[in-house]
Order: structure tokens, then C-alpha cells, then sequence
């Protein structure tokens, strides 16, 4: 048998097992240690499908996405089966799956840029993006056109290697990575430093009158000394250039690679033959100062996605369910399945989403929602994937797990957003591309004009100017900063899900709120019901209860939950024939008789006899084709951060609007409290969207923020658009922001960040351009020694990083 991982590594990849980790498969007779359910997952299906004889043939532990998957289970096509699937792929609508994935090799902003191009070349593939941040791509593709094993061999062709996200394997990677760029770093120090050595003798003047022989020796010893650092630690840019070329791209390591290989080629051809200058100590220098400002750049990186991965490190690995005998068992969290019950004991993370069976408890939700206190939570309320558990042990019923989860939506939104890129970062992409092309003609004119007038200087002069035109700061001016911006203000509890919002969150003039669960609570008390027939009031909320069983309307809330109050009844009549106008009211066949609930002029109604509406009640009828049956009326309370968050709002001088499908007297008493001028009532979703359109008419950038089924329209059709965090799934779906906090000054806040990112976005884009446009003729006017043009181009690359990091403070 061949050499197998030791009991401290995973039994299928060879990576250290994660402290804590209990994944194991037992191969050939005993239990093997994996270090994620993705081994665990990938092992199982090599011994369920006869294939062991794999662990007797390898020689080594796997190093390739082609060895982590030999080719006998590339023939099962194992990561397109359901069952390997589960833990990181989400099933949409139809054929549509959506995956996280995991990309190493990723050098570079130009490695990002030809990874989605190629990608999302591919038929079937819908979508294919990677944060620049974390190296996880989002996947979507129509599972009926391509398959997930076809994606990920398309990935190895170009250089790249792909598996599915797990967060102890990406902790892993990044120690990897980090191991292996201080290891190229070091090795290009010490080359720098003895190379430097031994050319500073001749650079000073002792060379003159050195022995020929010594000289040579001295150039030799060079060269021994500069191959490693050219094999070793250069390879990088030889690799990724390599990559470029082969898809017919001119990537920004192309020309630091042709100046690397031209100067260390010039040199070795100057020391066999005994003439001419040599440039190891160039070759190793800049090796060193680029290998410096990616290193720095990738620490920078890796502070920017730890906010995603804070989220993602929520979930706890176990968990202990509950067997229908009452025996409590720990098991792993992949295995917990919808209709389990778990226990939660103080001090623990929730494992996914769910209601609390038994047991009462405060629940930290502060990474999640924003909001720094407790909440608590009793039976029947809902629990939250990855919330702590602060006091007392909880019994709860799995309802949601994997990517169903509500944790899981929240990680895929914020992806989204930092993957999704705002007009600024597609014009800097397609700038940097013809950059690159402009650049190797430039130096190809400044090397012809120094070969009629200065040959002996004119190589190194265009190493500089290649060197130093590297573009990386033009294409990291973007991606940082919303990785940055979109992260800090998850933290706070708005979660942008597109990347453009945070452009149009930036220009906004105007600001709309809807009233129900925005302004106000949203959730609506029962006042009081009205009788206008013989029929009881217990008997005209039943109907009504009915009619609006199934709905998330908070009015449809409001009176299931006064039904459950008032009726001792449990089981609900069944409806025929439903139908809802959003705005106005729902219809449809009860017990035989037809009925319609809903606002007056929807109904008809004009009862003169009833008690006028106190400021914030809401007032709904309930007729049948004869006659209107009754009314009831509810109530809704303020939020007491709305003035605050108004005053915020209109002091960084956008301007407040009040569009409600409410009474007018309930939306006159929230606008005189809040001191908002331009408040409309009675409007439909399309009378909202059609007064959006007036504003954005007049040239007014506006952003919505709305809450129900009925704001879907004016959310999608609005320049920016917010969700409130309790919203329906629709509602969200078509919002460009979630507030999770539900804390209004949040909006403030985010808008002012978002003015700031592309600020900093200019500044980056100012600074790389301006830098670029002074260092070209210093570099082509002699004034630039190449290990100068390095030092040069790592600081603009790092300036832009660290510029676009201060918004994490």
C-alpha cells in the first residue's frame, strides 16, 4: 500500500485535519481521518462504488483537482451526483443551481478577469464570479446544458484549481498561500543580498582593475545565486503570464515577466560569453520588491474578506440531536436534516434556521442583524442559523438547513455584491487591458529609440519601463474598496447584494420609505371589529382569518393573529377561487359564499355609523356580494429611531418622501411627526412606481425603501432600493440592500459610507493614473533604474490597497 497521510492529516488530501474535526470513512477495515465533509463526502463515494484500490495505487497524497478526483470517479461524474452536492450547492428554480467554490492558484486581478472570462464562456454556465478577496467564486449554471464536473475540469485546462467551499479548508489556503509567498519572498531576499554584494564591488569602481578572471568568477557566482530566485520565486509571474499568452490575453504579469526572463537571459548570454553588462542584481532585486507588494497586498486582502468569513465561521461543526426515544446524540451539522430536533445549551451557536420547541432564552444575533442586544426568544419563535444562545437551554425543530439557511442567503447576497462590479470597475478593466498592449509597444519604441542613441543603456531602460507600467493598481482600485465598504456595513446590518448599489447608494438625492414595517413596526394590532349584519364578530374574523391564511401581509398577520386571540377555533375553512389585488384587498369563495376583504374602494363601502380613525389606525372591510359584513380596525406604533433617522438622512441632504397605500389620515399623522412634506396615501404599487419615475424624471437619484409583497415593483424599478430585514422573500429578491438591523439610522450610515468608497474608488484611480503618467518618462528618460521601477510599482499597487482598507475603520 502506498504512503498514507498520517493520522493527523486527511486520509484523502493530505491536509491537516481542522482541531475539532470528526469526519471519518472507514477504508479498508478502519476509520480514516478527513478533514471536511467534502473528503469525507468524496471517500465515501470512492468505497461505495468498489474504488479503494485508489489508495493502494497513489504514491503521495493528492496535489491536483485531477488527483483529488482520480479518473474513474471523473467517469461517475461523483461532484454532479445530488448527495455530494448537498452541502454546497443550492437548487433554484428549474434546472438552475447556484454553487460556492474555491479557486487557488489566484495571483492577480488579471488571474480574476480571465477565470470569469473563460468561465462564463462555457454553455450553460449563467453566471460565474470571483471575490477578489476571499478567491470564492459564485457559480450558476443550468444543470440541464452543463455539468458542476465539466466547470471544474474547464477551470484545471487554464491553470486553476476549483473544489467546493469549506471554511476549514479556506483557512488552510490561506495558510498555504501565505507559507508559500514568504517562502519566494525569502528566497528572493537572499538572492537580492548576495547578489547586491557582489555586484557592488564593480558598480564602485573596484571592477576596473579586476582581474578578467575574478570578474568572471564574480558573474558566475551571480548567476548560480539569481537562478533559483528566477525558477523559484519568479514563477509566479512566469506561470500566470504563461496562462495570459495561452488564451491570447495580455495579462499585467506579461510584461514583469518578459523584463525578468530578458534581463536573466541577457545576463547568462553576457557571462557565457564573457561580454557585455549582466543584470542579476536587477533581476533579483525586483523579484524581491514585486514578491514584497503582493505579499503586503495579500495580507490587505485577507483582512478585506474577513467579514464574509466571520459569517461563515458562525455555523458550529456539531450538533446534538434528539432521537424520537428522547436519547441525545452528537452528530455533524451536514447531517442534520429538516424535522430534527436539536438541543441548544447556553453558550452554543444555532446550527441552522428553525422554532423553539421548548425552553426560553436571549439569542446573540449581533453578527448577524447588527443590533447589539439579546433578543429573547420563547416558544414558538424563530431561530436564526449561527445566533448564540446567551442563557438557557433551548429544544428547537430544524425547518432550514445548508443553503436554505438564512445565514447562507446572507453569505450569497454579500458575494454577490463584492463579485458584482459598478460601471467605474467594467471602464478600468477595459482600460487595463488595452494598458497592457499600449505598454509593450511603448517599449518597444523606447528600446529602438536608445539602440541609435545610448545602446549600451537602451535594455535596461525598457526593463524599467516594463516594469513600472504594470497596471495591478488600476484594477485593484475597485475590488478592494467594495470588498472593504460592503463588509463594514454588513457589520452594521445592511448587506449590499449587488455591487452597484453602493454606486447608486452613493448618488442618491432622494429618499422614499412605504409606512407598514418601515417607518412604522409592521406588525399591526387588532383594535376592535364592527358588525353590520346579525352575523357575530368571532364569526367575521373567522371569514376573514380565512381569506388571509397563507399571506405575509402584516394586515394578513394582524388578523390570524386576532383569530388565534379571539376564536377558539383552530382549523380554518378552505378558500376557493383566491385572488389578491396588492394594495387593496384580497377575494375569494368561503364555505360556499363569495367574499372580499380589503380597503373601501375596493370594497365599497361608505358606512357613515362607525367611529372615526384615530391617528395610526388602519381601517379594512369584509363583504360578500350583497352586502359589506364588517369592518376591523388596527393600529401600528412608530419606530422610535424613525425621526432620528430622518434627520440624519435629510442632513446628508437627501430629501424625504412618504408613499403609502394607507388612509390618508394615518399617513398625514406619521408625516406631521416626522416632519416630511411630500406624503401620498392610497397609492397602488403602480401609482408608487409611476411617482418614482416622475422624481427620477426631474433628474433625482431616489432610493426606496419598502418592506411588502406590493413594494416588489417600485424596489426593482428604483435607482437603489432597501429591504427591510423582516420583509417578504419578494420584497428582498427585488431590493439592492437588506437593512437586517431594522435600524433606520443604518440608512445614514450606509450612505455616507457609500460616498465615501467612491471617493476612495477616485482617489485610487487618480493615483494610478498619475502615477503611471509620471513614471513612464522618468523610466524611459534613463532617470529609473529597473529595481527602482519595482520598488515604484509594488508601493502604487499597496498605496491603493491601503487607501481603499480605512474604510474597514
Amino acid at each position: 500500500m502506498s504512503a498514507a497521510p498520517s493520522d493527523s492529516n486527511c486520509y484523502h488530501c493530505g491536509l491537516p485535519v481542522p482541531p475539532g474535526a470528526e469526519y471519518q470513512v472507514v477504508i479498508f477495515g478502519e476509520p480514516r481521518a478527513m478533514c471536511c465533509p467534502g473528503c469525507q463526502t468524496v471517500a465515501q463515494a470512492i468505497v461505495d462504488n468498489n474504488l479503494t484500490s485508489y489508495y493502494q495505487q497513489r504514491t503521495s497524497a493528492p496535489r491536483t483537482p485531477q488527483e483529488l478526483v482520480p479518473d474513474a470517479l471523473r467517469q461517475l461524474k461523483l461532484y454532479d451526483r445530488e448527495e455530494v452536492q448537498r452541502s454546497f450547492v443550492q437548487v433554484q428554480e428549474g434546472d438552475i443551481r447556484e454553487a460556492s467554490l474555491i479557486l487557488e492558484g489566484i495571483v492577480c486581478a488579471a488571474c480574476i478577469w480571465l477565470s470569469e472570462q473563460h468561465v462564463q464562456s462555457l454553455p450553460g454556465v449563467l453566471d460565474f464570479r470571483i471575490n477578489y478577496s476571499t478567491h470564492r467564486a459564485r457559480l450558476r449554471w443550468d444543470v440541464s446544458r452543463i455539468q458542476l464536473s465539466e466547470v471544474l475540469e474547464a477551470i484545471a485546462a487554464i491553470g486553476y484549481v476549483a473544489h467546493p467551499f469549506d471554511p476549514g479548508r479556506q483557512e488552510e489556503l490561506y495558510k498555504k498561500e501565505r507559507s508559500k509567498a514568504l517562502r519566494r519572498l525569502v528566497v528572493a531576499g537572499l538572492g537580492m543580498m548576495q547578489a547586491m554584494t557582489l555586484a557592488t564591488s564593480m558598480y564602485l569602481g573596484v571592477g576596473e582593475d579586476m582581474d578578467p578572471t575574478m570578474r568572471s568568477f564574480m558573474r558566475w557566482i551571480s548567476l548560480i545565486i539569481t537562478v533559483p530566485v528566477v525558477l523559484y520565486s519568479a514563477q509566479t509571474f512566469f506561470i500566470s503570464a504563461w496562462r495570459d499568452l495561452k488564451r491570447r490575453k495580455l495579462g499585467m504579469d506579461v510584461p514583469v515577466s518578459i523584463a525578468i526572463g530578458g534581463a536573466f537571459l541577457a545576463s547568462v548570454w553576457a557571462t557565457v560569453m564573457d561580454t557585455g553588462e549582466v543584470y542579476f542584481d536587477s533581476v533579483n532585486m525586483f523579484t524581491f520588491f514585486l514578491l514584497t507588494g503582493r505579499f503586503l497586498e495579500m495580507g490587505a486582502r485577507h483582512r478585506a474578506g474577513q467579514a464574509m468569513e466571520s459569517l461563515v465561521r458562525l455555523l458550529p461543526k456539531l450538533a446534538i440531536r434528539i432521537d424520537a426515544d428522547g436519547q441525545e446524540k452528537e452528530i455533524a451539522v451536514t447531517d442534520v436534516r429538516p424535522g430534527d430536533r436539536l438541543r441548544i445549551r447556553p453558550g452554543d451557536s444555532v446550527p441552522c434556521d428553525g422554532v423553539v420547541l421548548e425552553g426560553r432564552s436571549s439569542l446573540d444575533e449581533s453578527l448577524l442583524t447588527g443590533e447589539s442586544l439579546p433578543q429573547l426568544r420563547g416558544e414558538g419563535d424563530p431561530l436564526i442559523g449561527g445566533t448564540v444562545n446567551v442563557e438557557g437551554p433551548l429544544v428547537m425543530r430544524v425547518d432550514k438547513v445548508g443553503e436554505d439557511t438564512v445565514l447562507s442567503s446572507i453569505i450569497r447576497l454579500l458575494d454577490r455584491a463584492q463579485t458584482e462590479k459598478p460601471q467605474i470597475a467594467h471602464i478600468a478593466d477595459r482600460v487595463a487591458a488595452w494598458f497592457v498592449g499600449a505598454m509593450l509597444l511603448l517599449a518597444i519604441s523606447v528600446y529602438a529609440y536608445w539602440s541609435l542613441h545610448a545602446p549600451e543603456h537602451a535594455f535596461w531602460i525598457v526593463l524599467s519601463v516594463l516594469v513600472v507600467t504594470c497596471p495591478c493598481a488600476l484594477s485593484l482600485a475597485t475590488p478592494t474598496a467594495i470588498t472593504v465598504a460592503t463588509g463594514r456595513m454588513s457589520r452594521s446590518g445592511l448587506l449590499t447584494t449587488r455591487g452597484p448599489a453602493l454606486e447608486a447608494l452613493a448618488q442618491a438625492t432622494d429618499v422614499v420609505f412605504d409606512k407598514t414595517g418601515t417607518l412604522t413596526h409592521g406588525q399591526l394590532q387588532w383594535v376592535a371589529s364592527y358588525s353590520l349584519t346579525e352575523r357575530s364578530e368571532a364569526e367575521l374574523l373567522r371569514l376573514a382569518a380565512a381569506l388571509e391564511q397563507g399571506s405575509e401581509h402584516p394586515i394578513a398577520r394582524a388578523v390570524q393573529q386576532a383569530y388565534a386571540e379571539q376564536v377558539s377555533e383552530v382549523l380554518l375553512p378552505r378558500v376557493h377561487k383566491l385572488d389578491a389585488s396588492p394594495g387593496f384587498g384580497i377575494c375569494g369563495v368561503v364555505e360556499g359564499q363569495a367574499l372580499r376583504l380589503g380597503r373601501q374602494e375596493y370594497i365599497g363601502a361608505n358606512i357613515k355609523s362607525l367611529p372615526p380613525l384615530k391617528s395610526g389606525e388602519t381601517r379594512i372591510w369584509l363583504a360578500d356580494e350583497a352586502q359589506v359584513l364588517g369592518a376591523f380596525v388596527f393600529t401600528d406604533t412608530l419606530r422610535k429611531e424613525a425621526k432620528h433617522a430622518i434627520e440624519q438622512l435629510r442632513a446628508a441632504g437627501l430629501t424625504p418622501h412618504l408613499f403609502s397605500g394607507d388612509g390618508p389620515s394615518a399617513v398625514r399623522a406619521i408625516a406631521e411627526q416626522l416632519g416630511i412634506e411630500d406624503a401620498q396615501a392610497r397609492m397602488r404599487p403602480d401609482d408608487k412606481l409611476a411617482a418614482v419615475r416622475a422624481l427620477e424624471a426631474e433628474g433625482r437619484r431616489v432610493m426606496m425603501i419598502g418592506d411588502g409583497v406590493n413594494d416588489a415593483p417600485v424596489l426593482a424599478g428604483s435607482d437603489v432600493s432597501v429591504a427591510m430585514g423582516k420583509a417578504t422573500q419578494i420584497a428582498q429578491a427585488s431590493a439592492d440592500l437588506v437593512l437586517f438591523s431594522e435600524h433606520l439610522p443604518h440608512l445614514a450610515e450606509g450612505v455616507h459610507l457609500a460616498r465615501r468608497t467612491f471617493r476612495i474608488i477616485r482617489q485610487n484611480f487618480a493615483w494610478a493614473i498619475g502615477y503611471n503618467l509620471i513614471a513612464i518618462p522618468f523610466a524611459g528618460s534613463r532617470l529609473i533604474a529597473p529595481w527602482m521601477a519595482a520598488i515604484g510599482m509594488s508601493l502604487s499597487s499597496l498605496v491603493v490597497v491601503l487607501n481603499a482598507l480605512r474604510l474597514g475603520r
